[in-house]
């Protein structure tokens, strides 16, 4: 049988499939199920600087300030109370689950600011994750905020959180930066021991009838998986740093393709949310069946040989790219 190991943060793993964070880990029957499934690591729920700030009664103060003037406004904020789980709840699952499965769990902050939300990472060092994921999840729409800034306030954050612990530390961006292969070297050189491409902004949806803004989760498609798969295997050997590929990963095609990529690891959600976790023990006979047919001997092996260091034509994953697809396309179907 083929190897399907691999190393990610420092961790050995029994394959390349880990489950990222959802509601599948908010409970500690979830982790076990995972496990079982074949899931070789668990990306816990993440936990939210808001949250945090929330127990405090810090932020509920400004929340509620002034909200009552206007009958719309009062849906602006989510209520904290029933959001997720409070922090010191957080926590202790985290112990549970390690002492529930074997398999490592991976803790997730939420934040964007330099606050004292950030000793958190340090607490989840200390419950017993073996990683952390810092998921900078942020939407800038303050016109005085430049990108150097914002990008600068990331690096920083990364520094901080780097010293309060001494677990290995991710980064899961965004793709809408605007050099993000010098973003990803800061971040690297600020502490980051991993990167974790992309974060899947959830956008909101307008009700023309009750004339309310509504989030609305649509999950992801295997379509989805061409943006992180292209930064993937632009970014491999360029960084130092362990790429985790998440957003689109539905098969074992697209696990395999993601090795190809660069990628360490893949992380899924949408596919287990919709059919379920036992997905990732087909997933994981479905490479083993594809690797032994083209004489694989290893997830290692594949590992970057499709990155853009090693394809013959490098310029596929850049402009001329764009130019060949729309050579390629054939007007006359059209008519």
């Amino acid at each position: 049988m083929a190897d399907l190991s691999t190393t990610y943060l420092g961790l050995k793993l029994k394959n390349p499939v880990v489950a990222s964070a959802s509601p599948i880990s908010k409970k500690l029957d979830g982790f076990k199920k995972l496990e079982e499934a074949g899931a070789s690591a668990v990306v816990m729920y993440s936990l939210f600087e808001e949250q945090i700030a929330h127990e405090s009664l810090a932020l509920d103060h400004f929340l509620n300030r002034g909200t009552e003037s206007y009958a719309e406004s009062l849906t602006y904020f989510p209520n904290l109370d029933d959001y997720n789980i409070g922090p010191e709840e957080y926590l202790n699952l985290i112990a549970k689950a390690k002492q529930a499965v074997s398999i490592p769990v991976i803790a997730s902050l939420n934040g964007v600011s330099a606050g004292g939300w950030i000793d958190y990472a340090k607490k989840m060092e200390e419950a017993g994750a073996d990683a952390l994921e810092l998921n900078t999840y942020y939407l800038s729409t303050d016109t005085e905020l430049t990108s150097q800034e914002l990008e600068q306030n990331y690096v920083d954050l990364v520094k901080v959180v780097r010293s309060q612990v001494k677990i290995p530390v991710a980064v899961k961006l965004s793709p809408f930066f605007t050099a993000l292969p010098n973003l990803a070297k800061q971040l690297v050189e600020a502490g980051a021991d991993g990167l974790v491409l992309f974060n899947r902004f959830i956008q909101p949806d307008l009700d023309i009838e009750t004339l309310e803004v509504t989030p609305n989760l649509q999950l992801s498609t295997s379509s989805e998986l061409r943006l992180p798969l292209r930064w993937t295997a632009i970014l491999y050997g360029r960084v130092k740093a362990d790429l985790a590929l998440t957003t689109g990963v539905h098969s074992a095609q697209d696990v395999l393709k993601s090795m190809m990529a660069g990628a360490r690891v893949t992380m899924l959600t949408s596919e287990l949310l919709k059919n379920g976790v036992g997905r990732v023990a087909e997933i994981l006979a479905d490479m083993q069946t594809w690797m032994e047919s083209y004489e694989y001997t290893s997830v290692k092996q594949m590992q970057g040989s499709m990155s853009q260091q090693a394809v013959a034509e490098p310029a596929a994953f850049e402009r001329a790219n764009y130019m060949k697809a729309l050579q390629s396309f054939d007007a006359s179907k059209l008519y």
